[in-house]
C-alpha cells in the first residue's frame, strides 16, 4: 500500500465519525493478533487487533466473514476501534457434517442459544470441546460449524454461545456465536 493509499479521506473512516462501517475480512491470524478488513465502500485496509475481537467476546474470525465495525484514523493508519456485528463468510464452500446432514435451520433455530466455554480446540485437527456452563458434559465443536458460523479459531478458556444438537455420537455444537450474543439475548428476553 503506497503512501496515497494510506493518506486517501475520500471513504477512510476519521476519529469523529463514529457510524459503523461494514465490510469482509481480508484476513486474520490469531497467532499474530491482527488482520485486516476491506470496506464496502473502498479506501485503505483497516486494521483488526484481536483485542478488539476479545473486546466483542472473540478471539478469532473466519476469513471472507462480513463485519460491522466502527473505525478511526490515527498516525499509523486506519484501526478497528469496536465491533457491532459479524456475519459468517457468504457462499462459505462448507463440507456438512454427517451427523447434522438433513437438519434444517429451523430445527438448529430452535435450539436454545446456551453459555458454554472452550475446554479446547485444536484447529489442524479441526475440533475440540466445549462446556455448557453448569453441564461437565463435554460438546463437541468441530472446525466447520465454527467456519459456517464466521469464526476461524477458539482459544481455550474462551467464553462462547452455542448451539447443542445431539449428533449419532453425543452432543455437539451445530452453531456457535460470540458471547454477547447470550448477554444480549438475555436482555432482550428480560424487557
Amino acid at each position: 500500500m503506497s503512501d496515497a493509499d494510506n493518506n486517501n479521506s475520500d471513504h477512510a473512516p476519521s476519529a469523529e465519525s463514529a457510524s459503523p462501517v461494514k465490510g469482509v475480512v481480508k484476513w486474520f491470524d490469531p497467532a499474530k493478533g491482527f488482520g485486516f478488513v476491506v470496506a464496502d465502500s473502498g479506501g485503505p485496509d483497516i486494521l483488526l487487533h484481536v483485542n478488539v475481537l476479545r473486546n466483542f467476546g472473540q478471539s478469532s474470525v473466519a476469513d471472507g466473514a462480513g463485519i460491522e465495525l466502527v473505525a478511526q484514523r490515527t498516525d499509523r493508519g486506519v484501526q478497528a476501534t469496536s465491533i457491532v456485528a459479524i456475519h459468517p463468510p457468504e457462499g462459505a464452500q462448507t463440507t456438512a457434517l454427517a451427523d447434522i446432514v438433513g437438519l434444517d435451520a429451523e430445527t438448529v433455530a430452535a435450539a436454545p442459544l446456551q453459555p458454554a466455554r472452550v475446554k479446547w480446540f485444536d484447529k489442524g485437527k479441526g475440533f475440540g470441546f466445549a462446556n455448557v456452563f453448569g453441564d461437565p458434559a463435554d460438546v463437541f465443536l468441530h472446525i466447520e460449524v465454527l467456519r459456517q458460523s464466521g469464526l476461524s479459531d477458539l482459544a481455550p478458556g474462551e467464553a462462547l454461545a452455542m448451539r447443542v444438537i445431539q449428533g449419532a455420537r453425543g452432543s455437539m455444537a451445530a452453531e456457535v456465536q460470540a458471547w454477547e450474543t447470550v448477554l444480549t439475548a438475555s436482555t432482550s428476553d428480560a424487557d
